[in-house]
């Protein structure tokens, strides 16, 4: 049976979450201004490379536009120039503008509109590195070997000039029918050369389709859910994101002056508890996934299919081997670094840093401009080591209701698109049995939806389930399974279709 979505669609009012979380509902007038008399303070100091031909690649629509990209195939490997937007040469580090993107922390997502880090004339505008536009940014120029290993790497203050905005289903499709554009025609040789450096570290990707809440294109003012599948693009484009971060945090633990000690601001994640691991070996044998007993869980599911419900609940059991990801900042001015274990992020295999989406993150503004300064072989600016701590006690905190409001806006959804089918009968797939007071979780495709379920259904069966509550007011859906309803395994569902 295929897991195929019939479009249905109702009007959704996200105002009362926006409310709820207490969110700001515009840009403070002083902050506003400063972000419309922005200007570059290390103009005419920058290195001219509006000579490489960069691209972007983004969902359509998107106007807050951190990367571009220009990749080469090389004789020996490949060349990785990555341009981001150079925020903290626009902003004044005393200035108001500095203050409330300080409380903001990032960009929050809604369904219906964004609250931004940044003024939208800055964010979308004068420093989103839009088409045909010279930007300021902090460059990254990274040369790999044969296995597109690192061997160099370096940033640097730079001009440059986009000559292109992608999206990435157009450029999935110029990657099957042989057409991608000159600048990114090496990104599948490098993202698979990539993927399979991280693998040979111990690297867990979570190919996980993404459940979306978007527009019905055929009515005013009703939304609806889809799933949108993982595509290879989306984890070709990931890699260079993933190695400019992991580049970026060598250099804060390499780095230092004569006159400074190391400073580092990584992103950071504890290795999987055993006993988690464990789980999901029952559950692969419970769905029939051979997993061999010595290979790595990154490797058993990199090799799955990501798009089928089998793999849904492999997937979302391994979301319990990633967990307590965090900030950590050391500075040997102050003390010694943790030991190197603690400087690990255990999904990627190695230490890794934000530093490629500033319009949207407040850390990477900071763990940019310490890059700058030691591959100048300068300071830290004093604003940054100021700052830091107060910079990441805001991510945290921001981290966490970026969680949770995204999870609200889902749970608005789900529970309208339902409240009218309380009773019916549907088709699911068991991502997660019961466990104690918690009940057990399913995935139905019809919306697409993840939600709760009483009667302990089996953990990865085909099971029929029937929705017994829809309540919109508490976001709150219920569905309930009887003994005997089982259809057979996840592999009986086939494909996940895109929305």
């Amino acid at each position: 049976m295929e897991l195929r979505q019939r479009i249905v669609s109702a009007p959704v009012d996200f105002g009362a979450i926006r409310a709820e979380f207490g969110l700001a509902s515009a840009y403070p007038a002083e902050a506003t201004a400063e972000a419309h008399g922005a200007i570059d303070a290390f103009a005419g100091d920058r290195v001219d490379r509006t000579d490489i031909p960069f691209v972007t690649i983004d969902p359509p629509g998107a106007m807050d536009l951190d990367q571009a990209l220009h990749l080469e195939r090389t004789p020996g490997g490949f060349r990785v120039h990555y341009a981001i937007a150079d925020v903290g040469a626009v902003i004044a580090p005393d200035g108001a503008l500095a203050k409330e993107s300080g409380t903001r922390g990032q960009t929050l997502y809604l369904p219906d509109g964004t609250v931004p880090l940044h003024p939208y004339v800055l964010a979308e505008g004068s420093a989103s590195l839009l088409p045909e536009r010279t930007r300021p940014v902090a460059l990254w120029s990274i040369e790999l070997d044969e296995q597109a290993e690192p061997q160099r790497f370096s940033v640097v203050r730079a001009l440059v000039r986009s000559r292109a905005r992608l999206d990435y289903a157009g450029v999935q499709s110029d990657a099957d029918t042989g057409r991608l554009h000159p600048s990114i025609a090496a990104l599948p040789e490098f993202g698979t050369r990539r993927i399979a450096a991280g693998l040979a570290r111990g690297a867990i990707e979570l190919r996980l389709p993404a459940q979306r809440i978007v527009r019905d294109d055929t009515a005013d003012g009703r939304w609806r859910l889809v799933v949108e599948p993982r595509t290879a693009v989306d984890d070709w484009n990931e890699q260079v994101s993933l190695l400019t971060g992991m580049c970026a945090a060598r250099i804060m633990l390499d780095g230092g002056t004569q006159t400074e000690q190391r400073i580092v601001l990584l992103r950071t994640m504890p290795p999987p508890a055993e006993s988690a691991v464990e789980s999901m070996r029952r559950t692969a044998h419970a769905l029939g996934v051979a997993w061999p007993a010595e290979e790595a869980v990154g490797r058993m599911l990199a090799r799955l299919n990501p798009n089928t419900p089998a793999t849904l609940v492999l997937m979302s059991e391994a979301t319990s081997l990633l967990r307590g990801t965090s900030y950590t900042v050391a500075d040997d001015a102050t003390g010694e670094l943790p030991a190197a274990e603690a400087l690990r992020h255990s999904a990627i295999g190695a230490p890794y840093a934000h530093v490629t989406a500033p319009l949207r993150r407040l850390a990477d503004r900071f763990a940019t401009e310490i890059c700058l300064a030691r591959c100048a072989g300068t300071e830290v600016p004093r604003w940054v080591r100021r700052g830091l701590t107060d910079a990441v006690d805001t991510m945290r905190r921001s981290d966490g209701i970026a969680g949770k409001l995204e999870r609200a806006c889902i749970d608005l959804t789900e529970s309208t698109l339902l409240a009218p089918r309380t009773g019916a009968e549907f088709d699911a797939v068991v991502v997660r049995e019961a466990n104690g007071n918690r009940p057990a979780e399913i995935f139905i495709a019809d919306p697409p939806v993840l939600a709760p379920c009483e009667g302990e259904p089996p953990e990865g069966a085909a099971v029929r389930v029937t929705l017994t509550s829809a309540d919109p007011t508490i976001r709150k859906v219920m569905f309930a399974y009887s003994p005997g309803q089982i259809r057979g395994s996840a592999q009986d569902f086939g494909q996940l279709e895109p929305g």
